[in-house]
């Protein structure tokens, strides 16, 4: 059981925009509360909200530096010098290099991709890809979701004739690396109006850039606005602003028209009939794109994404998916072992983060066990493994503490660190890793709240079954898509009651099938609550309960229902 439901509700001096934009959109006023917790307090915010349009990006010539990489990359061209597309060998920086690569291949020869091994050159710009680039006379890197810190590398680069232009979103140090151009809108003197972009985000941003100032028609630059799609979902960007109109034409694209690569990934999912989400990308397209660069080479994942033939497309998608196993296998075995590391731990109960370390573990699962713990723990956890000679790893979090503030806390004992608030990246000398076990734990039990290291959920508004109308339901998928910062709102009725006709379903008995009836309609809803089975009892003795849940769409045997997907249960109070 979830130990608390946190209830969301608009500021009361907000009530009477709510009834006016429920009475000028003629929506129910839910949904215009709706509205407001994603701070849309007008009626043109709501229009753009709901109608998503490309037209609204902004101008990719706001970002500071972007006249210089434009310009750059020009030159480039014009003296049809060797250009190298570089990027990271996650799915953010493996759809980034796809992005700009495609693009660019459309008017230009000379042209190359290059991703590093996360065994042997580890994240971001390495000196053995920056030797590559000068020993195959490359002339320009275009480096995508790293270099931001690359001081001394680019330095080097700088001095063996290799120019940089940078397309990174990650939080830049006190100084910039001396790069032709820097495109980052984390830039601390950065004014750019949407700060939120994966570095896809800002490797399209380029490319739309780079043809406005050649005349170029921007809807062949929009038919990679899958791949972008893809990237947002994976990298657990905010669903607001410029990434919510991204998201909404990829995903679209994506399921109507998606890549040669994309769609056999699509196809290896079994998911060539269904309309395709966010939470889709998250769960089955990304660890199989992401897999190719923990188990093997990120290289196979853009050669995949590139591809214009579909026997090679679908030759690279088995091949992927395979590895996607092999890493099921590591992931399982790994956090087997890191949970008997924890439970022989004597103060575990008392401490407020995790970090664990071996040095035989694999360091391409080691953030997923990260977050495998932050899920069973509900405490910040970083884990290690020996790389290269340091221990590196990964660092994930729990809702509403920064991680990354904490690992920037014991910055003069690692070697290399970033991130994100939820997500981070680190490395250091194996003889620190006591030092910086004690002072990320000090630094988390002073700055955590009681309350974060509590597993919650919030509710968004308390409904009745009879508000869930078809056109509740029609506007309410409308607020798709959804993801950090646009969840899928989640509804709570009070007071229900088994129809008579629940029952458990599943190979084991472990799910409810439920038929349900409120106290204040005669409404009838079919509910699933996977894993639920402990309630079965309470609820067939008649019993109220209360219920959170999302509301879905069921297709059965070519018939479309509502359906609750059941979220948590708990008896209702007197």
């Amino acid at each position: 059981m979830i130990n608390k439901w946190n209830f969301l509700s608009p500021a009361p001096e907000l009530s009477s925009v709510q009834e006016e934009m429920a009475r000028e959109l003629g929506i129910n006023p839910v949904l215009s509360q709706l509205l407001l917790q994603r701070k849309i307090t007008t009626i043109e915010e709501a229009k753009k909200f709901f109608r998503p349009q490309l037209q609204d990006l902004h101008d990719p010539f706001l970002m500071k530096e972007m006249d210089k990489a434009v310009e750059r990359l020009n030159l480039a061209m014009g003296r049809k010098e060797k250009i190298l597309v570089y990027g990271d060998y996650d799915v953010d920086g493996t759809t980034s290099v796809a992005v700009v690569y495609k693009f660019l291949r459309n008017f230009y020869s000379n042209l190359d991709f290059y991703i590093p091994d996360r065994t042997d050159e580890g994240y971001g710009v390495s000196y053995k890809g920056i030797d590559f680039a000068w020993e195959n006379d490359f002339k320009l890197i275009i480096v995508l979701d790293c270099g931001i810190k690359a001081v001394e590398k680019i330095d080097y680069a700088k001095r063996k004739g290799v120019d940089f232009i940078i397309c990174d979103h990650h939080k830049p140090d006190d100084v910039l690396p001396d790069a032709c151009a820097i495109l980052d809108p984390k830039r601390p003197d950065e004014t750019y109006p949407y700060t939120h972009l994966s570095a896809c985000g800002v490797g399209f941003k380029f490319m739309q850039a780079f043809a406005i100032s050649n005349g170029i028609d921007l809807s062949l630059l929009y038919q990679l606005l899958d791949l972008v799609a893809v990237s947002i979902a994976a990298d657990i960007v905010p669903i607001t602003g410029e990434n919510r109109i991204l998201a909404f034409h990829g995903l679209k694209m994506l399921n109507n028209n998606a890549c040669i690569g994309l769609k056999s990934i699509i196809d290896m999912c079994g998911m060539s009939e269904k309309e395709i989400t966010l939470s889709d990308i998250v769960f089955k397209i990304g660890p199989r794109l992401n897999a190719s660069g923990r188990v093997q080479s990120g290289r196979e994942s853009v050669e995949l994404l590139i591809s214009k033939d579909l026997t090679f497309a679908r030759e690279k998608s088995e091949s992927i998916n395979l590895q996607n196993e092999k890493r099921k296998e590591l992931d399982k075995n790994i956090t087997e072992e890191a949970n008997v590391l924890l439970e022989n731990l004597n103060n575990m109960a008392d401490r407020k983060s995790i970090v664990i370390y071996n040095d035989r573990w694999h360091k391409g699962v080691i953030g997923i066990v990260a977050s495998r713990l932050t899920e069973l723990y509900y405490k910040p956890a970083v884990v290690l493994t020996l790389s290269n000679g340091l221990a590196t790893g990964s660092a994930r979090s729990i809702q509403g503490f920064d991680v990354y503030k904490a690992i920037e806390h014991c910055r003069d004992l690692l070697e290399n660190f970033g991130g994100h608030p939820f997500a981070a990246g680190l490395s250091m000398k194996e003889e620190n890793v006591e030092a910086f076990s004690k002072r990320f734990e000090a630094f988390v039990a002073e700055n955590i709240q009681p309350n974060q290291l509590v597993p919650h959920m919030d509710v968004d508004a308390t409904i009745n079954f009879s508000d869930i109308t078809p056109k509740f339901f029609r506007i309410l998928k409308q607020f798709s898509p959804f993801g950090p910062e646009n969840q899928k709102p989640v509804f709570c009725t009070r007071r229900v009651y088994d129809y008579g006709t629940s029952r458990l379903v599943g190979k084991d008995q472990e799910h409810l099938k439920l038929e349900l009836i409120d106290s204040n309609s005669e409404s009838i809803m079919n509910g699933i609550a996977f894993g639920m089975y402990g309630h079965n009892d309470y609820i067939k003795n008649l019993n109220p309960f209360d219920i959170c849940y999302t509301i879905e769409e069921n297709t059965y045997g070519g018939n479309v229902s509502i359906q609750l997907l059941i979220k948590d249960i708990k008896p209702s109070e007197e």
